[in-house]
């Protein structure tokens, strides 16, 4: 049984959770609809640049969340994802996760993306765990505020540590998958990466070291 990595948006759906949950909002009139989206824009750019600073993109992205009640955020979950989720669903990711399943591989998901948006795509993509930005709760709240290391770059190597020296599990035979040049740290922790429907960073970096590039779209 081996550990297979995957990082979630733009690898096993078909668009950025993150970035989109910021876009449903303005859509739901939940923010300041143009200053919000401008902010949104320019951090996914950056993001896709490889130059997104974290702790700024995360006070930014995590206000929404203390202003709004638990019971607030779930229904406006559960609309997310029929709305925006369901059309990013990717069919050869799930059969990628399938042929994993079969291995007898362990399934792990490690975004940057917060623990909120992702925990109810993760559980219906079925992975056997997922590692997220935490986030601190105070009397069930959400307080707008990060818990521990944001999993976004070496944070996603960091997590992962952590996580083996509790799971059981380790590195041998492991795979990465993943979209985005923000993973090369974690690429170069794996025995496997894959470059999967890359960015023009990442192509680059896979073909130099002659990584498996898929694609799960086409």
């Amino acid at each position: 049984m081996a550990l297979a990595i995957f990082d979630l948006d733009n690898t096993l759906i078909a668009g950025d959770s993150d970035y989109s949950w910021g876009e449903f909002l303005v859509q739901q009139g939940k923010v300041d609809g143009d200053k919000y989206r401008e902010m949104n824009e320019k951090f996914y750019r950056d993001y896709q640049k490889g130059i997104l600073d974290i702790r700024d993109y995360l006070a930014f992205a995590l206000q929404p969340l203390a202003q709004m009640s638990r019971e607030e955020l779930s229904l406006l979950h559960r609309q997310f994802m029929a709305e925006v989720v369901q059309p990013m669903w990717l069919p050869q990711a799930v059969s990628l996760l399938q042929q994993h399943r079969r291995q007898g591989d362990y399934l792990l998901v490690i975004t940057s993306t917060n623990r909120f948006v992702v925990e109810p795509i993760c559980a219906r993509l079925g992975v056997d765990d997922f590692l997220a930005t935490d986030l601190v709760v105070h009397n069930g709240l959400y307080t707008g505020a990060v818990d521990g290391e944001p999993t976004f770059r070496e944070g996603k190597v960091l997590r992962l540590r952590a996580w083996l020296a509790n799971s059981g599990q380790n590195l041998e035979g492991s795979y990465c998958y993943t979209d985005s040049i923000n993973d090369l740290p974690l690429l170069d922790v794996v025995e496997n990466p894959v470059a999967v429907d890359p960015d023009d960073s990442l192509a680059e970096v896979a073909r130099q070291r002659g990584w498996k590039i898929i694609s799960l779209r086409s």
